[in-house]
């Protein structure tokens, strides 16, 4: 406690000095709890010793004592950071309730420092660990996304096996509509339902029998019935599986057309969500440059031109455009590594597919483009 007075009781530890420099280089070194400064002393002035003490010990109480009764000297006391002003003369009596309510002030002020400070001990800690947890999380997560992609992936080659003529279709197509999909600046939520969806676009052909999907010839009007039908069958197979909400549009989807003359339910343009549109000038690319027992496979440009020709008719001329900004290069060179067994993604799009998702399940913002 720096004080200019003597007379105070016993029980307060006071240390006392006659002038405010003394009394500044005194608290350089020590850290008080409350200081009583008189307006006037020698060399610096009480109400620049009592600023100065605020800037350097903000938790040390200034109570400022004066004969000077002008209630604006008591004031210019307070904006300079002193808790209390007493006056001259007084009885001891007065100003020890003063250093009473000024000592339980710098209590208070000492219990909330540290408080705040254990209180931030205790939110590192508790990042550390959420760190800790997030990371063994994201582990948990790579590896169920992982175990998702290969399980529907598998799933899709076993219904392609019903089909020889269709076989690496699937994986062909997921190659061509996340290409897409990364030239329209998908977010991460749809890139992960583009994906999905196009793997299991046909899923619901496990409801359409074996004697129709493999015949040979023209199929008659009641088997193209049953053929349309696999569409809803597969959104019927999906429907409930949270993780395939967005897929299940896709499956749903899938053979509507922008004009609105697909099926089932006829939808038009942007009615149709964004993934479809896109599986479907994928899905067309595919059918045509592909082998068939009844036609040679298109070439990679002629294909091109078909796709160009149905741009607001059949596809989303968005979608169209996105198709031929790509170089024709790059679609000769995804038709042949998916028909080298080729995956639809390389490592770092797998990766950084991954991380989004894992932000997603997070619920974090996804609002920038997967690119």
């Amino acid at each position: 406690m720096v004080l200019r007075k003597e007379g105070l009781r016993l029980g307060y530890e006071v240390t006392l000095t006659h002038d405010g420099d003394s009394a500044l280089e005194c608290a350089r070194d020590n850290e008080f709890d409350l200081a009583l400064v008189d307006i006037m002393m020698p060399g610096l002035s009480g109400l620049d010793l009592c600023e100065a003490l605020s800037k350097r010990s903000p938790e040390t109480v200034v109570i400022v004592e004066s004969g000077i009764t002008d209630v604006n000297c008591a004031v210019e006391a307070m904006r300079r950071g002193a808790f209390d002003f007493v006056t001259k003369p007084f009885n001891f009596s007065e100003l020890a309730a003063s250093l009473e309510r000024g000592l339980r002030h710098r209590f208070l002020l000492k219990a909330n420092r540290q408080y705040r400070d254990h209180l931030q001990d205790m939110v590192m800690q508790r990042t550390l660990e959420l760190s800790e947890t997030n990371s063994h999380l994201s582990a948990t997560y790579d590896r169920l996304y992982v175990n998702y992609r290969a399980t529907l992936r598998a799933l899709a080659t076993a219904l392609e096996a019903r089909v020889v003529e269709t076989r690496g279709h699937t994986e062909r197509v997921v190659s061509y509509c996340l290409r897409l999909g990364r030239q329209m600046g998908l977010s991460a939520s749809d890139m992960i339902a583009l994906e999905y969806g196009a793997l299991l676009h046909d899923v619901g052909e496990i409801g359409v029998p074996d004697a129709i999907l493999r015949k040979a010839g023209p199929l008659t009007e009641q088997e193209w019935i049953h053929v349309r039908r696999h569409v809803e069958y597969g959104a019927e197979i999906l429907t409930g599986i949270d993780f395939l909400e967005g897929a299940c549009r896709v499956v749903a989807q899938h053979h509507e057309r922008y004009d609105g003359t697909g099926y089932p339910r006829g939808m038009v343009g942007e009615d149709i969500c964004i993934e479809a549109r896109i599986f479907a000038v994928a899905d067309t690319f595919d059918a045509m440059t592909s082998e068939r027992p009844y036609r040679d496979a298109y070439p990679v440009d002629e294909a091109a031109k078909e796709i160009l020709g149905g741009s607001g008719t059949r596809f989303d001329p968005a979608v169209v455009n996105a198709f031929s900004d790509i170089p024709l290069s790059e679609w000769r060179e995804l038709a042949q590594q998916s028909a080298h067994g080729g995956t639809a993604m390389d490592d770092e799009h797998i990766h950084r597919l991954i991380a989004y998702s894992v932000m997603a399940m997070n619920g974090d913002d996804l609002g920038e483009p997967w690119i």
